[in-house]
C-alpha cells in the first residue's frame, strides 16, 4: 500500500469478488484491503485508516435474506458515521436497500457490476471524503481560532462567521496595543467604525474616550473647527469658544471617517498633530499639546487623490502605518445570515426561501443595507417567520427557491452522472438520502 493512496476495505467470502476489485482498484492507484467476513471486517477497520467500505450483504452458505448485512452496515455506521460505504451484492429488494440508503448507504450496486460505474461512484466518493476532511479540519482551525479571539479580546459584540472577516478581526487585534495609526479601507456600510471600536477596546487606551468624527458629514469649512476647535470669533457665529475632537480624545482614540473629505489645509494640521502632537484652535495663537490614538477610514482611491493632488502623500504615508482592508459583505458571504438574524428581534426567524434570497443579492449596500432589509421585513412579516417576499429583494431570473427537482431535473442530473447517485445529488444540492427519497416519489427507477 503507497502512502497517499486512497485505500478501499472489500468485505466478502467470495475471495474472487475481492480479487477482482483488488486488480481493479490497483489500475487506478486505489489500494484496497479484503476481509471474507464481518468480524474481520470490523477488525481491519479498528486497525487501518480506509477511505470507503464495500461489503457483501450475505456472507453464510445459502442465505439471501441480506440480515448480516445489514447488521454489518449499522456496525460500520455506529463506529464511522462519516464513512462511506457502499453495499455490493445480488440482493435484489429494492425497499430495503432504499432503507439503508436512507440510513447513509453511500450506495449500492448489484452483481455482477459495471467497472466504469463503480469506479466512478468509488472515484466520486473518495474525492467527495477527502474534500470534506479538508472542510472539516479547516472549520476545526477556524472554530479554534475563534475561540482564541473570543477569549484574548474584546470584540464588542461583533457578529460574523467568514474567514474574511475573522482575518480583518485578528490583525486588528494583533496590532490593537501599537500605539500606531491605522487606516481601514473598504466601501460604505462595511462596519469600519465597528473595527475601530474594537481596536480602541483593546488599546492602551481602552479606558479613555472614543471620539468619532465623520468628515464627509460636514462642510469643508467646518472640518477644522471640529477637529481642532475654535476660539470666540473665530468666524462667523462663533460666539464662545469650543473643543475640538482632539481636545475631547486626549488620552484615548480618536476615529476619522471618510478621511479622504478631509480639505488641504486640515490635512496639512492632521499631519502636524500626528507628528508633534501639537496644533492650535482656530482663531488662537496658544498651542495645545495633546495625546491621542488615530484611526482613519475610508472608501476613497488615496492613491488615485494623491495623483490628482487632493490629498497628501506625506499624510497617506503617516495614516497608513497599518491598513486593515474590510471586505465588501458580498465577498464574505459568510457573515451574512448571522447578521441577518441577529438583525432579528427574539422569536423571529428566517424561512429558508428566505435565506436564500439573502445569500443570492449582491448586497450593494452591505451591512447597512442588510441592516435596514430586515428592519422592513420585521414590519412587514405576517408572523414569526420571514419569508422572501418579505425581504422586497429582486430574485435573480434563475431563483426556484420553493421548487424542488422535478422529475426531469433528476433524470437529466442522473444521466450525466451516469447513474451515480452521489454525483447526481451533488449536482442537485441534494444528499444522496432526499434524493432516492424523491426517486421513490417520483417513481424514478434507479439504473441497473
Amino acid at each position: 500500500m503507497l502512502a497517499g493512496m486512497p485505500t478501499v476495505l472489500i468485505i466478502d467470502d467470495n475471495a474472487a469478488v475481492g480479487i477482482a476489485l483488488d486488480v481493479l482498484f490497483s489500475l487506478h492507484d486505489i489500494a484496497s484491503l479484503r476481509a471474507a467476513s464481518p468480524e474481520e471486517g470490523l477488525a481491519l477497520l479498528a486497525r487501518e485508516p480506509v477511505d470507503l467500505v464495500i461489503q457483501d450483504m450475505n456472507f453464510t452458505a445459502d442465505t439471501t435474506s441480506g440480515e448480516e448485512g445489514v447488521a454489518l452496515f449499522r456496525a460500520i455506521r455506529k463506529e464511522y458515521p462519516d464513512l462511506p460505504v457502499i453495499l455490493l451484492t445480488a440482493w435484489t429488494h429494492l425497499d430495503a436497500a432504499v432503507d439503508l440508503i436512507k440510513a447513509g448507504a453511500a450506495d449500492y450496486l448489484s452483481k455482477p457490476w459495471n467497472d466504469d460505474r463503480l469506479l466512478a461512484t468509488v472515484t466520486n466518493l473518495i474525492e467527495l471524503g477527502q474534500a470534506n476532511r479538508a472542510l472539516g479540519q479547516r472549520l476545526q482551525r477556524e472554530r479554534r481560532a475563534r475561540r482564541e479571539l473570543e477569549q484574548n479580546f474584546d470584540l464588542r459584540g461583533l457578529v460574523w462567521a467568514d474567514p474574511a472577516t475573522e482575518r480583518v478581526l485578528s490583525l486588528a487585534c494583533q496590532v490593537a496595543r501599537a500605539d500606531v495609526p491605522i487606516l481601514i479601507t473598504g466601501p460604505n456600510g462595511t462596519g469600519k467604525e465597528r473595527i475601530a471600536d474594537i481596536i480602541q477596546a483593546n488599546s492602551m487606551v481602552r479606558d479613555g474616550p472614543f471620539v468619532v468624527l465623520n468628515c464627509g458629514a460636514l462642510p469643508s469649512e467646518l472640518i477644522e473647527a471640529e477637529l481642532f476647535g475654535a476660539d470666540a470669533g473665530a468666524y462667523t457665529g462663533a460666539s464662545k469658544a469650543r473643543e475640538g475632537k482632539f481636545e475631547a480624545a486626549d488620552g484615548g482614540t480618536l476615529f476619522l471617517d471618510e478621511i479622504g473629505n478631509l480639505p488641504l489645509a486640515g490635512q496639512m494640521k492632521l499631519l502636524r498633530v500626528l507628528e508633534t502632537g501639537r496644533f492650535e484652535r482656530l482663531g488662537s495663537n496658544r498651542e495645545r499639546q495633546v495625546k491621542v490614538r488615530v484611526i482613519s477610514a475610508t472608501n476613497a482611491d488615496l492613491a488615485a487623490m494623491i495623483r490628482a493632488g487632493t490629498f497628501r502623500e506625506d499624510l497617506y504615508y503617516r495614516l497608513n502605518v497599518i491598513e486593515l482592508k474590510l471586505p465588501a459583505l458580498a465577498a464574505r458571504p459568510g457573515d451574512i445570515l448571522p447578521l441577518a438574524h441577529g438583525f432579528l428581534p427574539r422569536g423571529k426567524t428566517l424561512h429558508p426561501a428566505a435565506e436564500a434570497a439573502l445569500l443570492a443579492h449582491n448586497w450593494p449596500g452591505n451591512v447597512r443595507e442588510l441592516k435596514n432589509v430586515m428592519a422592513r421585513a420585521n414590519l412587514l412579516a405576517q408572523g414569526d417567520v420571514i419569508k422572501a417576499p418579505d425581504l422586497g429583494l429582486p430574485l435573480p431570473a434563475h431563483a426556484t427557491l420553493d421548487a424542488e427537482p422535478d422529475r426531469e431535473a433528476i433524470t437529466q442530473a442522473l444521466a450525466r452522472a451516469g447513474g451515480v447517485i452521489a454525483q447526481a445529488a451533488a449536482e442537485l444540492g441534494l444528499s444522496r438520502q432526499a434524493l432516492y427519497r424523491r426517486m421513490e416519489r417520483l417513481g424514478i427507477a434507479r439504473a441497473a
